[in-house]
């Protein structure tokens, strides 16, 4: 009768095979990204461009995003002065826009300016209008992140998720509220 299942060989047939794999793919040829010379001046400056370069770049990515929320947050505050029977709905979900705005500004703060306008149409309408505001805020997070670096990357997963979240539940609330 033979025994079938994990036995003690194949856990360390398996073990062995796992840590060749990590030796194997930590080896390297020894050769750095300045071309064999470590500290030489020209590679110094190239890595401090490269990094000027790369903090303007995030720096204007988190402008960016921070501008998607701030319009969000424009259009929450607007529909909350029209139509403030929906503001127990609202108003957890405008606040947390407002921190996704102060976490995705550069520097971690921002002017939270935006136009007053007045929301066309009926309560249900007018949060119709956030639920696609915040799908299309979702759509541009999510775009932004194939030019993020890793830490902003993860934020901007974070605020396009919670984006997502919110739409369904303005989306339901929609329903709920009525004209």
């Amino acid at each position: 009768m033979r025994r079938t299942g994990t036995t003690r060989r194949g856990a360390l047939t398996a073990t062995g095979a796992i840590a060749m794999g990590a030796v194997l793919a930590g080896c390297g040829d020894g050769a750095d990204e300045s071309g064999g010379r470590k500290g030489s001046a020209p590679a110094d400056a190239r890595t401090a461009s490269d990094s000027a370069s790369a903090v303007r770049a995030e720096t204007s990515l988190r402008k960016k995003a921070a501008g998607v929320s701030a319009s969000l947050l424009g259009q929450y505050e607007n529909v909350l002065a029209a139509h403030p029977a929906t503001s127990a709905g609202l108003t957890p979900l405008r606040d947390a826009v407002r921190a996704h705005v102060q976490a995705l500004a550069p520097g971690g703060g921002a002017s939270l300016e935006f136009v007053r306008t007045r929301p066309a149409g009926s309560p249900p309408e007018a949060v119709k209008a956030l639920a696609a505001g915040e799908r299309r805020a979702s759509a541009a997070h999510t775009a932004a992140l194939l030019d993020a670096p890793p830490e902003l990357a993860r934020l901007l997963a974070s605020v396009a998720a919670a984006a997502s979240a919110h739409s369904y539940l303005l989306t339901e609330l929609a329903k709920e509220t009525k004209a």
